[in-house]
């Protein structure tokens, strides 16, 4: 395969578009933060996506989403570990080092999400994903390390590398509920996690900012986190968890290239994490899987279109190529064909 063909795959555009908003809340909230406490604005940001998303859902009339009860337990844990206890974790190890330190360190996200996913979950990978993972966060790790960079104290290490764990925790289990939308997942998760947040904020004495800072920081919530957030779960969909997570880790330059429009200077570390993601990028987008695999006898319900994977008939007439949702049988299949580790290839290798 080679790269223009992977970028068409539905996921991979969503997860670099995640990624890319992602990546650019992290110098806009350095504006906000001379004016919002720290712990505010974390929790200004969430309900920023969580209240936006809602709005969105009903003003476009969205249906309403009736989680399926076997994913209950995923999506609960999903927002216990990502919203709850990562937060959490993460300003008790902000309290004791210096952000630089902490900005290292949260880069092991994107490795316990991968690791997690290949290991815990099954997720088949090979070399190349392997060493294109790698690149990607080791070109993050030379973006992340100013000069100088400290890392003091074992327990506030360990709190944030908790946080990466729990994130990456709800990375995989958020993928378990991915087939749901994708604006109901990032909404309920953003409207739970500020709700936490802003607990906290007031807890350590924190107020309200003015209108205009509580205006920007709810706009660039919805954004960098919902809109994010939303695309991230759209990736997982088609992707799996590992991959995902993987050109997801391209966010920190897609911040620091925004920085540098906004007037710091391109640097050494910039263009060598440049090079080193764009590698990994490279290794993961002509990526080739392709081998005879068995499909189960599965029943469930989400958007789709009429291909080799949906073969079922309808009461109704359908224009092919049109997409709908309802909820749908897969009979067992055994067939050859390039794929992603998607929610219909979760075969085992």
């Amino acid at each position: 395969m080679n790269w223009k063909e992977g970028l068409r795959q539905t996921g991979v555009p969503a997860a670099l578009g995640a990624a890319l908003l992602f990546g650019a809340g992290t110098p806009l909230a350095k504006w906000l933060l001379d004016a919002v406490n720290p712990w505010m604005l974390a929790g200004l940001l969430y309900l920023g996506s969580g209240v936006g998303l809602t709005l969105y859902r009903l003003l476009s009339q969205a249906p309403a989403i009736r989680l399926p009860r076997n994913e209950v337990p995923w999506f609960a844990g999903a927002i216990v570990a990502g919203g709850i206890i990562g937060p959490v974790l993460l300003m008790f190890g902000l309290t004791g080092m210096p952000a630089s330190g902490a900005s290292l360190l949260l880069n092991a996200e994107s490795v316990f999400t991968a690791l997690l996913a290949w290991f815990a979950f099954k997720e088949n990978f090979d070399r190349r994903i392997a060493l294109g993972m790698l690149a990607i966060v080791v070109g993050a790790v030379v973006l992340s390390v100013p000069s100088g960079v400290r890392i003091s104290g074992l327990w506030p290490s360990l709190a944030i590398l908790g946080t990466c764990f729990a994130w990456g925790v709800d990375n995989n289990l958020t993928r378990m509920v991915s087939l749901t939308d994708a604006t109901w997942i990032a909404s309920v998760k953003g409207l739970v996690s500020g709700i936490v947040n802003l607990g906290l904020a007031f807890s350590l004495g924190a107020s309200m900012p003015a209108l205009p800072d509580l205006a920007g920081a709810m706009i660039v919530g919805l954004l960098a986190y919902g809109v994010s957030l939303t695309l991230f779960v759209v990736g997982l969909r088609h992707l799996g968890t590992a991959r995902t997570g993987a050109y997801f880790s391209v966010a920190p330059f897609f911040g620091a290239l925004l920085a540098v429009l906004m007037g710091e200077p391109i640097t050494i570390p910039l263009l060598m994490a440049g090079a080193l993601m764009a590698l990994g990028t490279w290794l993961h987008l002509t990526e080739r899987h392709e081998h005879g695999h068995k499909h189960e006898e599965m029943e469930h319900s989400h958007e789709h279109v009429h291909d080799e994977h949906h073969l079922h008939a309808h009461d109704y007439p359908v224009t092919p190529g049109t997409k709908h949702s309802h909820r749908h049988r897969h009979e067992p299949l055994i067939h050859t064909h390039p794929h992603f580790p998607d929610v219909h290839h979760r075969h085992s290798h």
